[in-house]
């Protein structure tokens, strides 16, 4: 019985397994440079949204995964304001590597970090005076599918020009 208790632990260590540890705000920044003339224009800004992922390895099964958003939006040609926030979460992952754990690391931690993001984009830009700012949500798989189509084809690319000197 204790040799069936034994195989199954082992089997439990290989066994795929994922646990958001920490959520946090890593850096965060509220800029309105053309306060207060800017509230005396009409409230239709274009908002531009670039966002980035990165992460890194704390230890063997543990990640920090940071999603950087820089939201800015814009009356006319003035900035109304600029947001940029860094949300990190540390995710320990183990039982899941190449491709997966790419996969875990740039498209599915983001896709949890995401609401935590918006929520506190909302709140500063509310404490800037201005109307609530709700971000439309985010398709990372799509996103990391097309980065990852991107890097074959430049690998591709590179590989060609080089066999053709």
């Amino acid at each position: 019985m204790a040799e069936n208790q034994q195989a199954a632990g082992t089997e439990n260590q290989n066994q795929p397994q994922f646990a958001l540890q920490r959520i946090y705000v890593k850096d965060l920044s509220f800029e309105s440079p053309n306060a207060p003339l800017v509230f005396q224009e009409q409230w239709k800004p274009q908002v531009n949204l670039d966002l980035n992922t990165a992460h890194n390895k704390i230890s063997d099964n543990q990640y920090e995964v940071v999603l950087s958003l820089t939201v800015t939006a814009k009356v006319g040609e003035k900035v109304a304001y600029i947001v940029e926030i860094q949300q990190a979460g540390v995710f320990m992952v183990s039982g899941i590597e190449g491709p997966q754990l790419g996969q875990m690391l740039g498209a599915y931690c983001p896709t949890i970090l995401f609401p935590y993001a918006r929520e506190a984009i909302d709140g500063i830009v509310n404490k800037g005076s201005f109307p609530a700012l709700m971000l439309a949500p985010v398709n990372f798989d799509a996103i990391y599918a097309q980065a990852l189509k991107r890097k074959q084809e430049e690998a591709a690319g590179e590989a060609k020009e080089e066999q053709t000197h």
